[in-house]
């Protein structure tokens, strides 16, 4: 038997991304990035357990993407939203990069991604978090 998959995060983009990009709107030019921000709202779903970082999204949710920790050799971390919210950007061991939009309580989460990425790697901390 394996290990119980625990979740520590599941859910959508922070509410916030979405309230600012409405707000955008109303200067024509920033229409893109709320009918972007409508579209992650509706369809993008996080969760991350113990095991992996699972990524729902597209139109109509219909792609997802998984990612164990042992792929993950490097993390980095933007705020947005006067830091309520931010972007944890994954890069793989294949060199391709994940993104995560909008997170939730990004700080928190990049810190349990790099902890679990660390612990399978053999790498330190340090070594993963991007500077």
């Amino acid at each position: 038997m394996g290990i119980k998959e625990e979740v520590f995060f599941e859910g959508g983009p922070h509410i916030g991304d979405l309230i600012v990009n409405i707000l955008l709107a109303f200067t024509v030019i920033c229409l893109p990035l709320t009918v972007g921000a409508i579209v992650r709202a509706i369809w993008l779903r996080y969760r991350i357990t113990n095991r992996r970082i699972s990524i729902t999204g597209g139109w109509q949710g219909r792609d997802r993407t998984d990612v164990i920790y042992s792929e993950i050799i490097k993390v980095a971390a933007v705020p947005r939203g006067i830091g309520l919210w931010g972007d944890v950007v994954l890069t793989l061991r294949d060199k391709s990069r994940l993104e995560m939009r909008a997170l939730p309580r990004f700080r928190e989460t990049c810190d349990y991604i790099i902890q679990r990425a660390a612990e399978k790697t053999g790498k330190s901390p340090e070594a993963i978090k991007a500077r």
